[in-house]
């Protein structure tokens, strides 16, 4: 089955409408465009096009994406930031990502996370315990050095 072409102003439309749907950064936009059959002069002009009419902003995508994982996935700062630079996402657009996390919810996400664990734990030894709530809190992307002072203030028993 041949795959079906498309003019420049048909394909600019269907980007359009496809970056207004959600949030895109320039790299998902390039690869959707060479799957469209476009070749890589009119992939970059369509796509300094979208970005001049501000469709594609990836300053907005980083802050929409650290924000929505943090709140939705209780995703840490360390793991969003791996998430942002898989997409590409520029080191500057990174921190200013980072910025949309609240400090006092970013340690409450921190204390619920590690007495939510502690709870669902059945082990006997509480030192076993501790680590095992620690290294599930580190798995989601939370620095080390924040995890200990807040399971020191917990006081975990």
């Amino acid at each position: 089955m041949a795959k079906r072409t498309y003019t420049l102003k048909e394909t600019k439309a269907k980007a359009a409408k496809y970056c207004a749907y959600q949030e895109r950064t320039q790299q998902q936009v390039r690869d959707k465009l060479y799957d469209w059959g476009l070749y890589s002069d009119e992939v970059e002009e369509v796509l300094s096009e979208l970005i001049a009419e501000n469709f594609i902003n990836e300053e907005r995508f980083a802050k929409v994406y650290a924000s929505g994982h943090f709140r939705l996935k209780k995703w840490g700062r360390l793991k969003i930031k791996i998430g942002l630079e898989q997409k590409r996402i520029s080191p500057y657009c990174i921190k200013v990502g980072l910025k949309e996390i609240n400090e006092e919810a970013y340690e409450a996400m921190i204390a619920e996370l590690l007495e939510k664990k502690w709870r669902s734990l059945k082990d006997s030894n509480e030192y076993v315990r501790k680590q095992k709530a620690v290294r599930y809190v580190m798995q989601k992307g939370f620095e080390p050095d924040l995890i200990w002072a807040a399971v020191d203030t917990l006081n975990l028993n």
